[in-house]
Parts: structure tokens; sequence; C-alpha cells
């Protein structure tokens, strides 16, 4: 099980082993002693899944400390593009964004740390998402960015035009004026 450390620190692409045959296939989403051999060390605690269509933007989200979430997020169903933004003060990537699509086919996976804002766009007709969290859900350490913020940046692989954001996630504030307690 290969595990890839991206541009930006903390950031990791896994990528199981799978195992096919004429009956399909078989792979370790997780397995904590080879996770904790490569450096990973969370005790995930909690479980989340969502399943959204083509155009469908999530985030970009957060939980502030000390109630922050690291994530390992994969797709059941479907394809859809990964965001995480480093919001670690102090860091030298801090504000610097990375993506990665992932997909049922591809199967890999992305650790997202806490310091961390994380969303999604859908880019498949319809996409099933499962995500592990190292902390469970708290609602007033909710944080989030806009996802259309113009230092940012950030494709989101969708038409514009087919681009579905909640109400909630269109009231985030831009980049500058989000909250953030994450030191480097």
């Amino acid at each position: 099980m290969p595990f890839t450390k991206c541009e930006i620190p903390g950031l990791i692409i896994v990528e199981p082993t799978v195992f096919a045959d004429s009956r399909g296939y078989f792979f370790e989403a997780y397995n904590q002693a080879v996770f904790n051999q490569n450096g990973i060390t969370c005790n995930f605690v909690q479980d989340n899944q969502s399943k959204s269509s083509y155009g469908v933007i999530r985030g970009l989200h957060y939980q502030l400390n000390p109630h922050a979430q690291s994530k390992l997020v994969r797709v059941l169903e479907g394809v859809i593009y990964d965001v995480a933004v480093d919001i670690r003060k102090g860091s030298p990537t801090f504000g610097k964004h990375f993506g990665i699509e992932l997909s049922a086919d591809n199967k890999k996976q992305l650790l997202i740390p806490a310091g961390f804002a994380h969303g999604f766009s859908v880019l498949s007709e319809t996409a099933v998402v499962m995500y592990k969290c190292d902390a469970l859900y708290n609602k007033q350490s909710e944080g989030g960015i806009r996802f259309d913020d113009v230092t940012l940046g950030i494709d989101w692989k969708v038409e514009p035009a087919r681009a579905i954001v909640s109400e909630k996630d269109l009231q985030l504030p831009v980049f500058k004026d989000s909250v953030s307690n994450f030191q480097f």
C-alpha cells in the first residue's frame, strides 16, 4: 500500500493494493498497523458518508482546535475532485491548495490532517464519498472558507453554470476573513 507525500506537508495520498480476479476485487482501505508504520497515527472515531449529484461543491470546511479533525477521504461510487487548503499559520504553504481526483475506480484516498480546510466537487453523475475522522463533530467548532474565493483560485472542474452549492456554504467567509487557530 503506497503512501505518497504531497507537495504540501501533511497531505498524503494512499493507494491500496487491490487484488482483482474474475469474481471482482478485494483491498484493505484501512489497516491501523500499516498506517502507523507509515507515520499516520490518527485514532479514527467517526465515519461520514454523503451522496451528491454532478456539480455539487461541498466545502471548504474544517473544525477549529480543540475539536480539529484529520480526515481520510475516499470515494465508494463515482468521481470527485478533492481539495485541501493549508490554513496553518506559519506554514510555507499557508493559503495554498492541493487537489486530486478520487474515484471508485482509482481507489485512491487522501489523508488530510488537522489544519486544512476540505472540500470536493462531484465530477460524475453521482458520487458517494466516505471519510474517517479522528475527532467527533462539534458544531461550535465549525469553520469554513467560501469555495470560490479568488485568492485561492480553486478550479473545481465543474461547469460554473452547473455548480450546486448549499446556502450555508455560500455564507462562508473569504479566506482573508476566515478564522483559524492552527499553527505550523
